[in-house]
């Protein structure tokens, strides 16, 4: 297969060849968010497949099944508001993460994805086991995790730029399941409300929710603000334009709970009664006294211990093919808000 070249990765992300050049190497003359950009659109395009191959997978299997590669298990939390111990979702996530080493005797190290470009160069690798990913890490970090040669397990979350483990809630089927309980109530007109490239869930999650639509005939119109790059930070904002400029949809289907939350805190701003005039929906039940039609219960600590099993396959396992495990949640239907 041909290698990727600068000028493809520049035209696909519509840039120019000195940018991507730039960002590939790591080098200033281009922002955070554009290098960003760029280092997703070289990964898609299968730029860090054969760049840098890890030797680690490439060498004999150092450990045989049931052995534990030597070193403590470090825990990488993304620098984003709402992702971090202290939220309703990503916690739960930790303490499972936490509980599993404890049961393993395995010591762990906990680490705010870093700001700095060369903060990885302090890790000694030696002194790693392995490490898991707690949600939407930057490909930049990534890729210094890449350099380290060790097991990697992500916690929901992927990117081409770094082939990994992944453990992930069935958000699709999830989310079908969800919406074919809604269609079978006789609901017929939805929207749904979340940023879509935020996360690779909340992809999955849209996608489950146009797929059930598709399948009922269900005549379906995007209000495109709801799903766009900029409804995640300024919700508040963006509602009240869409509902002074759409129909109000008989159910809002959000991509989570807190979602949720801040789309029925700008309708009940605008004075519209939530449920009495609309429904919401939520996904991964973080919040039970918010009045939703229905939600997702999902383990939130079963998705951090079965990371931990994972990692600790994997670092006996160097070898093996990458695995996407899918831990199946629970739908809810909340009988008061119907």
């Amino acid at each position: 297969m041909k290698k990727v070249t600068i000028q493809e990765i520049a035209d696909f992300s519509g840039v120019s060849k000195f940018a991507v050049s730039r960002a590939l190497s790591g080098k200033s003359g281009v922002s955070a968010q554009t290098r960003e950009m760029i280092l997703k659109a070289a990964g898609q395009l299968g730029y860090f497949k054969d760049a840098g191959k890890s030797s680690m997978m490439q060498s004999p299997l150092t450990y045989t099944e049931g052995e534990v590669r030597s070193g403590a298990i470090l825990v990488l939390f993304p620098n984003v508001r709402y992702q971090d111990a202290d939220s309703l979702y990503w916690g739960p996530v930790f303490n499972g993460i936490s509980a599993r080493l404890n049961q393993r005797g395995a010591d762990i190290l906990t680490l705010t994805e870093p700001s700095g470009e060369h903060v990885f160069s302090l890790l000694n690798p030696n002194a790693i086991g392995g490490i898991v990913t707690i949600g939407a890490v930057s490909t930049q970090i990534l890729l210094d995790i890449k350099k380290l040669e060790i097991p990697v397990v992500m916690v929901d979350h992927q990117d081409p730029a770094l082939q990994a483990d992944a453990v992930f809630t069935d958000n699709f089927y999830c989310m079908r399941e969800m919406m074919i309980k809604l269609v079978s109530k006789g609901y017929k007109n939805f929207q749904f409300v979340g940023q879509i490239g935020y996360a690779q869930s909340f992809y999955e999650r849209w996608l489950g929710f146009k797929s059930v639509l598709e399948d009922h005939k269900l005549k379906q119109t995007q209000i495109a603000e709801l799903i766009g790059p900029e409804v995640q930070e300024y919700i508040h904002e963006v509602v009240p334009k869409v509902v002074a400029a759409y129909e109000l949809p008989e159910v809002f289907v959000c991509a989570n709970d807190t979602t949720a939350q801040f789309v029925m805190e700008a309708l009940l701003k605008l004075g519209i009664d939530v449920p009495g005039k609309v429904q919401l929906t939520g996904f991964d039940n973080t919040n039970e006294s918010l009045p939703l039609l229905a939600t997702v219960d999902v383990s939130k600590e079963l998705l951090g211990m079965r990371a931990v099993d994972k990692l600790l396959w994997r670092m006996a396992n160097t070898q093996s093919n990458f695995e996407r495990l899918l831990i199946q949640g629970e739908v809810i239907l909340r009988e008061h808000s119907q």
